[in-house]
């Protein structure tokens, strides 16, 4: 099995177009957009690879029989495909949903993508023809990019962990079945391992199914005393194995539930071997707890698909500031010409209302993926909850009895107020609105050690001390299904319009920015309880002083070279800056920048550069070159993602060289003014 060469993606497709494109997204470095690659980088979180370097080995076919014969021919040659993206259409002949049949009987391992731009199949279809399988996932037509650097990076990840899993268990199984003659072959040495395995292994008559010996890793699963177990059998014991999925392979680490005598079953993988001893056939039965294993893997695949939703929402945040850029700031320029009616400065009012409202949710959305800016000061959790305590009474109604019960003597954290003032607020409203008959609310704080033996606490937890932060309430409650979910944006069990459903998605993100985590206990009908850990912190109480800004004062002729892709947003800068008597010279990428630069170097007093831009030179490398020219040069950088996704030895901090979109015609004069008169 080859795993050091790039994996291999088979695209399935009827049209040569389609092949083409999927040659240039995830083959051909000449013809990648380095934006895309830029974009990529920051998507996955790793360095960008040279451009030269090979992502993907891609095969392409017509047909769904083309298909098969060459996902046959990669197996028997001992290079199969990761990967295959397949389209729904492809007269004549085999569809999609065929096609995959028999791809995945040839291969069931293999990595799917349905592309389609129809619905001749609903999802119902699908799952009745190619079942329900976590190796299918469906791409709808046109598609972006970027989502399919992602899916084809991701899938072909997964199935080359799953492909070294699988050479793992065979490998596990190999030792087992050595280890087992070796047991066969010395009855001292048998007896020996047998005793000594931690897995729970077990002897059993196929005469009369009892059993003959047990381990003790075996009695203390079973929860009885080896003496107990021994002559007698399973039935009468009330241990009972009930396999939960069919057998990947005959008596080998079957999936089941372990009914245990006096306690809660148990999941478990059961394997089974024939066995002779003393002439007559035994059934050697092993089986492994993995309870524990799979909860924590429960716990990671939320963990992970929780940070997959928090990148998709930095992405989504970053295009609605460019949107909302250009409406406030045409509101904001139209709002400060004094010739405009009164109906006219109404409606633009209202215009930039409804646009600061949709930045508010693009900064949610930001917090959510720890991509928000913090102001953070040492200070003390109970003094933020006190301060809370009559706007929260006021807020939640005389039907919701409020109780606050603060340890004493909390330790400090370094938070931004701010923040934790918004996930009481949020958790308080959300404990309002899961007792829609009134109840009782109960606000806690408490100090807590944290170790690496800590049982109560979720997979995010860490060593430490920390400052809980309990908000329980006596509502309906939630169940499982619903648990899972509550802290993805845009979820909510409200009805419609009664909710962003970005309340506990905040939360989330908030609290995971402080470098802490939230856990969640509940049950239908029995109300439900967050605890959110917060670290503690040894700074000294102190508050830094602002920095002092300029006012929005009139330009004196400074020339101002604007680097946007966006043409809107760069004509309203453009627009912004001239009705402040700037100067201003344009240019729509780093590279068009760069050609202008020998001509116009002696005449630019500062660059405003966007971030992200198409060409080879985003806005950090344009800036770099055009300060090794110039190294007095002022420079300014933009950007709709926050300043965290941008590695570089440049330190940017809002207000002062980092302008994040949208902000209004003040904001742009500010920090302008702010750069040049630092000169």
């Amino acid at each position: 099995m080859m795993m050091d060469s790039a994996p291999r993606i088979l695209i399935v497709d009827d049209n040569p177009a389609i092949h083409e494109d999927f040659r240039k997204i995830l083959a051909d470095p000449d013809a990648r957009n380095l934006a895309l690659e830029a974009a990529e980088s920051a998507l996955f979180g790793q360095a960008q690879p040279p451009s030269h370097a090979a992502r993907f080995h891609l095969d392409f076919a017509a047909q769904g029989r083309e298909a098969l014969e060459q996902v046959q021919n990669g197996i028997a040659a001992g290079r199969p495909f990761a990967l295959a993206f397949v389209d729904i259409r492809m007269p004549p002949g085999w569809d999609g949903v065929e096609t995959i049949e028999h791809l995945w009987k040839a291969d069931p391992s293999l990595q799917v993508v349905i592309c389609t731009a129809y619905s001749d199949y609903s999802w119902e279809k699908m799952s009745q023809r190619l079942g329900v399988n976590d190796n299918l996932v469906i791409l709808k037509k046109p598609f972006d990019n970027i989502e399919v650097v992602q899916l084809a990076h991701a899938l072909t990840k997964k199935w080359l962990m799953t492909r070294r899993a699988q050479l793992r268990m065979e490998q596990l199984d190999a030792m087992v079945v050595e280890r087992t003659a070796d047991l066969m072959r010395s009855e001292e040495r048998f007896v020996t391992a047998f005793q000594a395995s931690p897995i729970g292994l077990a002897i059993l008559a196929v005469e009369d199914h009892r059993f003959v010996d047990v381990n003790d890793a075996f009695a203390v699963l079973a929860g009885c005393l080896r003496e107990e177990l021994i002559g007698r059998d399973g039935h009468e014991l009330r241990l009972l194995v009930e396999f939960t999925r069919p057998a990947v392979k005959p008596d080998r680490d079957n999936a089941a539930r372990f009914s245990i005598r006096g306690s809660a079953p148990r999941d478990v993988l059961v394997s089974k071997a024939s066995i002779s001893l003393g002439g007559k056939p035994h059934s050697l039965l092993l089986i492994q707890d993995t309870s524990e294993r799979m909860q924590l893997e429960a716990q990671l695949r939320q963990s992970q698909k929780m940070e997959a939703v928090g990148q998709l929402a930095a992405g989504v945040a970053h295009d609605f500031n460019n949107l909302l850029t250009i409406i406030e700031g045409h509101a904001s320029l139209q709002l400060a010409n004094g010739n405009l009616p009164p109906d006219a400065i109404t409606s633009m009012a209202e215009i930039e209302e409804a646009a600061e409202r949709a930045a508010n949710l693009t900064r949610q959305l930001l917090t959510f993926s720890r991509q928000q800016v913090l102001r953070p000061r040492v200070m003390d959790l109970n003094a933020v909850i006190k301060g809370l305590h009559g706007m929260l009474t006021r807020i939640l109604g005389e039907q919701v009895e409020l109780r606050c019960e603060l340890e004493l003597d909390l330790p400090r954290i370094y938070a931004d107020q701010t923040s934790i003032e918004q996930v009481v607020m949020n958790l308080a409203l959300n404990a309002r609105d899961a007792m829609p008959d009134g109840g009782r609310i109960t606000i806690s704080t408490r100090a807590r050690v944290v170790s690496s033996q800590s049982d109560d606490t979720g997979v995010q937890a860490q060593p430490g001390t920390f400052v809980s932060l309990r908000v329980s309430d006596t509502g309906i409650g939630m169940d499982e299904e619903t648990r899972a979910r509550i802290f993805e944006p845009f979820f909510t069990t409200k009805e419609v319009s009664k909710g962003t459903g970005m309340g506990l998605a905040t939360v989330y993100g908030i609290i995971r920015q402080h470098e802490g985590w939230i856990d969640v206990s509940t049950a239908l009908g029995k109300g439900a309880a967050f605890t959110a850990y917060l670290p503690t912190t040894d700074k000294t109480p102190g508050e830094s002083p602002a920095a002092a800004v300029p006012a929005a004062t009139p330009g004196e002729q400074e020339t101002i070279f604007v680097v946007e892709d966006d043409t809107a947003v760069r004509a309203l800068v453009r627009e912004m800056l001239e009705c402040f008597n700037y100067r201003v010279i344009e240019a729509e990428s780093g590279d068009a920048a760069l050609a202008m630069w020998p001509r116009i170097r002696e005449q630019v007093d500062l660059l405003l550069t966007d971030m992200v831009m198409p060409g080879q030179h985003n806005g950090l490398e344009l800036a770099r070159k055009l300060l090794a020219d110039r190294p007095e040069l002022k420079v300014i950088y933009s950007s709709g993602y926050s300043s965290d996704l941008f590695t570089s030895d440049i330190e940017l901090i809002a207000g002062r060289n980092y302008l994040p979109k949208p902000y209004l015609t003040a904001q742009l004069i500010d920090i302008i003014r702010l750069r040049i008169a630092k000169s």
